[in-house]
């Protein structure tokens, strides 16, 4: 029998506590909360001042970090179901938030914050396969063509990205409650 290693284990988050993450308009961290580097597993120096991306997991299809971009940047709001990896290769799945900062004056992005939270068994369940699908597109066709198939398993579903996630969570209620209140605490 072989021993388990860290990238099958799965980090189960405490669904009281929440991730934050602060970073610059180009996604290098800024700050990061403690329930952040406790669960990520880097130590507080080891995250500032780097990218973001030092906990993407390579399971996450490019295509969904490019809507994320392409939307943030705009000073949009998006909701997300992402698989993150700690350092050691474990991983943990979580509902992410963003809240872009803009300056008043120049109206330019000057920071990010993230807000994440347990992502619902369910939530991880749909988006698996959905993301192994854009995954193998990606491999063979890149982004655009991972983007295109998710445009049409949407328009399929007669539905938004941002409706399907809202139902897939749902964000409503409590939870919705939760990322509103997260907001202004950091605001």
């Amino acid at each position: 029998m072989t021993k388990p290693t860290p990238k099958d284990n799965e980090i189960q988050l405490s669904t009281k506590r929440y991730i934050v993450s602060k970073t610059d308009p180009k996604g290098i961290i800024e700050y990061g909360n403690d329930y952040f580097v406790e669960i990520s597993g880097y130590t507080e120096a080891e995250l500032i001042g780097k990218p973001h991306s030092i906990v993407r997991h390579p399971d996450m299809p490019k295509v969904v970090f490019k809507m994320m971009w392409d939307r943030i940047n705009r000073a949009k709001n998006i909701m997300a179901v992402v698989k993150n990896m700690a350092k050691d290769g474990s991983y943990y799945w979580v509902i992410t938030e963003f809240e872009p900062r803009v300056d008043p004056i120049s109206n330019d992005i000057i920071s990010h914050t993230a807000f994440r939270k347990a992502a619902p068994k369910k939530a991880v369940e749909v988006m698996e396969p959905i993301y192994q699908k854009l995954l193998e597109i990606e491999k063979d066709g890149g982004v655009e063509a991972s983007e295109k198939y998710l445009r049409g398993f949407l328009e399929e579903k007669r539905t938004t990205y941002d409706e399907f996630v809202d139902e897939l969570v749902g964000n409503t209620g409590l939870f919705k409650i939760f990322f509103k209140t997260m907001k202004k605490m950091f605001s």
